[in-house]
Parts: structure tokens; sequence; C-alpha cells
């Protein structure tokens, strides 16, 4: 079960890594151009905001347990990244855009979230 975790934990961790890293380095025309039509709605201060919490919730999936320190944060981490693509999936609706990233987004941070409980969390 170890194992899945760390599997499920990295896979999730890198998607968020790389959307986060996108959204802190790439201007907002850049982001739209890219098919992120949404950063219209939003300043590019929340824009970033919405990155810096997609990079420090992935470095929170693995860091604790990887560390041994405070191992519980992890699937915390889990469960804030499923609140914010919760959030996307709102915005995502409101727009009549594709919601399947999102979904599958929270999809995988859920399950880390829950094995992270299980496994991680004794």
């Amino acid at each position: 079960m170890l194992i899945v975790f760390w599997i499920v934990a990295a896979l999730a961790a890198l998607a968020f890594l790389a959307a986060g890293f996108m959204k802190l380095f790439r201007p907002a025309p850049a982001l739209k151009h890219a098919g992120m039509g949404w950063v219209d709605d939003f300043a590019p201060p929340v824009v970033k905001l919405i990155g810096l919490a997609e990079v420090v919730g992935a470095l929170g999936l693995v860091l604790p347990p990887l560390t041994g320190i405070a191992a519980v944060l992890s699937p915390i981490a889990g469960l804030c990244l499923v609140a914010l693509m919760f959030g996307a999936i709102v915005v995502h609706i409101r727009r009549h855009e594709s919601v399947v990233a999102p979904i599958v987004l929270a999809i995988v941070a859920l399950a880390t979230a829950i094995l992270g409980f299980i496994v991680v969390v004794r």
C-alpha cells in the first residue's frame, strides 16, 4: 500500500508542480494563448496565488512523509488540493469549458489524501 501511495502522490505532485509553475512564471496573455481562457476572469496576482497554492500543495504531498516530519500534513495537503480543484471545476462550468482536467486532478489528489490517511498517518 505504501508503494501505491508514493506512485499516486508522485504523479499528483508532478502534475500540480507543472501547473503551478506555469501559472507562476508565465504572464496571463501567454496562459490565455495556451488555452487557459479563465485567466481573463482573475487579476494577475490571483492567478499567481493559485499557482503558488498548487506548488505548495504539491510539495506538501511528498515532503512531510519523505522527511518524516509532520507526516499528517501530506493527506491534508491532498484535501486542500481537492478544494482548489473544486473551485477550478466551478470556474470551468461557469465558463462552459471542459472540466475533465480539474476532475481528474481532484480525484488523484483525493486518492492521495485517502492513501495518506491510511498508510502515512498511523
